[in-house]
C-alpha cells in the first residue's frame, strides 16, 4: 500500500534552485528571450531570498543546466533551455489535467508482476520511481497495479531497465480477499486527508481572490504556493475512478478551488514580473479557465477520515489474496 505521508511543507520551495526553477518553468518557459539576472533577483526577493542568496542560486542552476545563462554588456540573463520546454509542457498539462474526471474507466487493472534480484538495488529503486510516475502502486511484493491502460508504457520501463523476470497485463478482477481488492494499493484515509487539507487551507486565499483583494507582489507568492502544493497530488494519486471512492471523495471540490485560484492570481503575477522586466508582459498559454469555478470557496470541507478496516486501509497481510482474468502485455 501507498503510504502518502504529507510533506512538512507545503509552501513554495525552500530550495533557492528549485524555486528558481519553479518561476521560469510556471511563468516564462513558453518565451524565447531571457530574464536579466536584476529581475530574478526582485522576483525572488518576493520569498523572503536576499539577492545574494538569489544569485548563487542562478549560478548553480546555470552550471548544471538547469537553466542558461546569456550576457549582453555587463547584464546577465538566464532562461529555460530549449531542451527542457517539451517537458515542462508535458509536466504543466499533467497538473492542469488532473482531477478533471474526463477519464473513463473499463473495469480492468494494468498489473506488473517482476522480480528485480536484492543484490541490484539501485535498479530496484529506479523501477520503483518510474512505476510510481506512471500512477502504479504496489499491492503485493512485486505486484503493483494502476486502473488505467499504461500496460505497454510500464512494459516500456522494464525492458529499458533490463528487468527480464516481468509480466505486465490488462487484467479483470474475478474475486478477492476480504482486504485483497487492488484498491488497498492505496491508503484512501491518508490521501482524503491529504485533499480535505488542501481545501482548509487555501479556501481563504480562494474567498480573497474573489473580492479583489490580492495584490501583484502577493498573487505572485500565492499562486507559486498554490501550484507547489497541487504538484504533489499527481505524484501519490493515479486520479482513482470514482467507482472505487466514496461518494463525498474530495479531490472535485479541491480541483475546484485550485482552476479558480490559479485562473484568479494569472494576471497578477504577469503584472509582478511586468514591473521587474523592463515592460515586458508574460503570459501563459495555460492561463485561461482550465475549468468550471466552485460555487463557494468557503464551503465547509469534507471530515477527516479515520482509519477503519476495510477498503483503503492497512491490508491483513495473511488475509490477502487476488484472483483475475488477464490479457498479457508482456
Amino acid at each position: 500500500m501507498v503510504a502518502v505521508a504529507r510533506n512538512e511543507s507545503t509552501s513554495v520551495p525552500r530550495h533557492s534552485q528549485r524555486l528558481l526553477a519553479t518561476l521560469l518553468g510556471d511563468y516564462w518557459f513558453w518565451r524565447p528571450e531571457p530574464l536579466p539576472s536584476a529581475a530574478l533577483v526582485e522576483i525572488m526577493g518576493e520569498f523572503g531570498l536576499a539577492e545574494q542568496a538569489a544569485r548563487a542560486a542562478m549560478r548553480r542552476a546555470a552550471a548544471r543546466g538547469a537553466v542558461v545563462a546569456t550576457r549582453s554588456g555587463r547584464t546577465t540573463s538566464y532562461g529555460v533551455p530549449a531542451r527542457t520546454r517539451e517537458t515542462i509542457v508535458a509536466h504543466l498539462t499533467r497538473l492542469m489535467r488532473f482531477g478533471a474526471g474526463d477519464r473513463q474507466w473499463d473495469g480492468r487493472w494494468t498489473m506488473a508482476l517482476f522480480t528485480v534480484p536484492e543484490e541490484e538495488r539501485e535498479t530496484r529503486r529506479t523501477v520503483r520511481t518510474r512505476l510510481r510516475w506512471l500512477g502504479l502502486a504496489p499491492l503485493y511484493d512485486g505486484v503493483w497495479v494502476s486502473p488505467w491502460e499504461v500496460g505497454d508504457r510500464v512494459a516500456a520501463v522494464l525492458a529499458g531497465l533490463g528487468v527480464e523476470a516481468a509480466t505486465v497485463v490488462r487484467a479483470e478482477v474475478v474475486a478477492t480477499g476480504p482486504v485483497g481488492e487492488p484498491v488497498a494499493a492505496w491508503d484512501l484515509v491518508e490521501l482524503r486527508n491529504r485533499y480535505v487539507a488542501f481545501l482548509a487551507e487555501h479556501s481563504a486565499l480562494c474567498e480573497r481572490v474573489r473580492a479583489g483583494r490580492v495584490g501583484p507582489a502577493e498573487a505572485l507568492v500565492a499562486r507559486t504556493h498554490l501550484m507547489t502544493a497541487w504538484r504533489e497530488f499527481p505524484d501519490v494519486d493515479p486520479e482513482l475512478p470514482a467507482a472505487l471512492l466514496p461518494g463525498d471523495w474530495p479531490l472535485p471540490a479541491a480541483r475546484s478551488l485550485f482552476v479558480e485560484v490559479y485562473d484568479g492570481l494569472g494576471p497578477r503575477p504577469s503584472s509582478a514580473s511586468r514591473s521587474s522586466s523592463a515592460g515586458t508582459t508574460p503570459r501563459s498559454p495555460l492561463w485561461p479557465p482550465i475549468g468550471p469555478a466552485p460555487t463557494s470557496c468557503g464551503a465547509r470541507p469534507p471530515p477527516r477520515s479515520r482509519r477503519v478496516t476495510g477498503r483503503g486501509s492497512a491490508p491483513s497481510a495473511n488475509r490477502r489474496h487476488l484472483i483475475v482474468r488477464a490479457d498479457l502485455t508482456k
